[in-house]
């Protein structure tokens, strides 16, 4: 147990490291989003009673978008150079290394929804603040890259990785996209939080279903 724990630790800590030093990933991630934001509040001229309604779709939307190009890279860089065959010859299980690049992704995708939020609340005109959101946002982008972990090894080994990722990535996420767009916008409205004991139980549930069987669908996938 020690070894696995220590194994996930090294390949989460190692992931992280090369993008503090490239910053392609991070960057893509972050410059998107925040440009999907902007393109929607050129777009849209939502009144005060609206804007908690629609605002929620439109940050999600930029985090989506935004999240699979990071997703659709995450195993990248290891097959470019070849670096995945050494992680399979390494002694540990193949969990360790699926739960290792879910957490670096997890982190990553924390640090951008962190930056870009700010400029989503002033271009809106929301509150800085909202509490109920930090839960919604772990939840949901828990969900979001264990799913798409799983996926990105699928697409790995397709010529249009770009292509299929998303096309197997989405219709899964939907559950979990839906309870974070509903969440996020009772959150925002301030009102009918006892909504909220209905939609974060439902994510917590999607992500410990997806916890338990992603992992052993990635030990399939990477074997073949």
């Amino acid at each position: 147990m020690k070894n696995w724990f220590r194994a996930a630790i090294a390949i989460f800590w190692k992931d992280i490291l090369l993008e503090t030093r490239t910053k392609d990933m991070l960057l893509a991630i972050l410059i998107f989003s925040i440009l999907v934001i902007v393109i929607f509040n050129f777009a849209i001229s939502p009144t005060p009673k609206m804007i908690g309604f629609v605002a929620p779709g439109i940050l999600w939307v930029a985090f989506i978008l935004g999240g699979m190009f990071g997703l659709t890279r995450s195993f990248g860089l290891e097959r470019e150079g070849g670096a995945l065959k050494g992680l399979l010859l390494a002694p540990v299980g193949r969990d360790a290394i699926f739960y290792g690049k879910m957490a670096a992704m997890f982190t990553l995708m924390m640090v951008v929804e962190v930056v870009v939020f700010p400029v989503f609340a002033v271009l809106f005109n929301l509150s800085l603040w909202i509490p109920w959101l930090i839960p919604v946002a772990a939840l949901a982008t828990l969900g979001i890259v264990t799913i798409g972990t799983v996926f990105s090894a699928i697409a790995m080994n397709t010529r249009a990785r770009e292509i299929m990722f998303p096309l197997l990535f989405l219709p899964v996420a939907i559950p979990t996209i839906i309870a974070a767009v509903e969440t996020s916008g009772v959150a925002i409205r301030g009102v009918e939080l006892a909504e909220m004991s209905r939609w974060i139980p439902f994510m917590g549930a999607i992500d410990a279903v997806f916890l338990v069987i992603c992992p052993v669908a990635f030990n399939l996938i990477i074997e073949d």
